[in-house]
């Protein structure tokens, strides 16, 4: 697929379409290569796509809406992507409503993530998107939606590692794609719970804390609240003179799988 010629065409095309909201007429343009040429055309050009139009693109798939690109979009590409789903995010939609933004992502990343039964799809978007430093804040932002259920969980994924499974006492949405995290990569679960509890440096100690439930009351350590976090990322996303967006140079705190 990587000799045909109507690729790069097919990538302007669709970078014009998106970026002109024609996110339908984009979709039609996947589905007639895959008629023509097959799955694999719609992978590479997915690859070779700006980071920004990924993002842009995906973010018109969210939830219940179907697409090709959901579906087939590389891990790497969606990594890369993410940094930049915070840059149309305003002051006052931060501000007024950060549950409703943090849901928004929520419903992004569970969409792409649980898109199609293939765990070792699910896996290698998780770890691609937890080894940079903006999906440790994407991850910590969706944590922040439930961060007594994610305390608890930590105390399971510490006690059985691997083997911790999607039935947890949490009924929290965010939990099943915690454990799918955790799962996929030990290193982008530290990362993300340590940018949501920034107190802590070992998962053990996280898995000790108790969570206080009263609100008139602080907590005993450090937790980043949603709107701080979505400010962060905010401030992640990439200036027009990096366009691509690279990996962290944050220090591991994990095991160090991805360093």
């Amino acid at each position: 697929m990587s000799e045909n010629s109507n690729l790069p065409a097919l990538s302007k095309q669709i970078s014009e379409l998106v970026l002109a909201g024609s996110l339908a007429h984009a979709e039609h343009a996947f589905s007639e290569a895959v008629e023509q040429h097959g799955d694999l055309a719609v992978v590479e050009v997915l690859a070779t796509l700006a980071p920004q139009v990924t993002a842009l693109h995906l973010s018109g798939f969210d939830g219940g809406k179907t697409s090709l690109a959901t579906l087939l979009v590389p891990p790497k590409a969606w990594a890369d992507s993410l940094a930049f789903f915070a840059a149309t995010w305003s002051d006052d939609m931060i501000e007024d409503d950060p549950e409703r933004v943090a849901e928004t992502l929520f419903a992004h990343v569970h969409g792409i993530v649980f898109s199609a039964d293939e765990p070792e799809r699910r896996q290698e978007l998780l770890a691609e998107a937890s080894a940079t430093d903006h999906g440790a804040t994407v991850f910590a932002i969706l944590f922040s939606m439930a961060p007594k259920e994610m305390l608890e969980l930590a105390g399971e994924v510490l006690a059985k590692g691997p083997y911790i499974t999607s039935q947890t006492s949490s009924d929290s949405d965010v939990a099943p794609l915690a454990i799918e995290l955790a799962k996929a990569s030990e290193d982008g679960w530290d990362r993300a719970l340590f940018e949501l509890f920034p107190d802590f440096r070992h998962s053990g100690d996280i898995a000790d804390a108790e969570y206080n439930d009263d609100p008139d009351e602080e907590q005993k350590f450090l937790q980043r609240s949603t709107k701080e976090l979505l400010y962060r990322l905010r401030k992640q996303v990439p200036s027009s003179r990096s366009n691509v967006p690279k990996r962290g140079v944050r220090k591991s705190i994990g095991t160090g799988i991805f360093s």
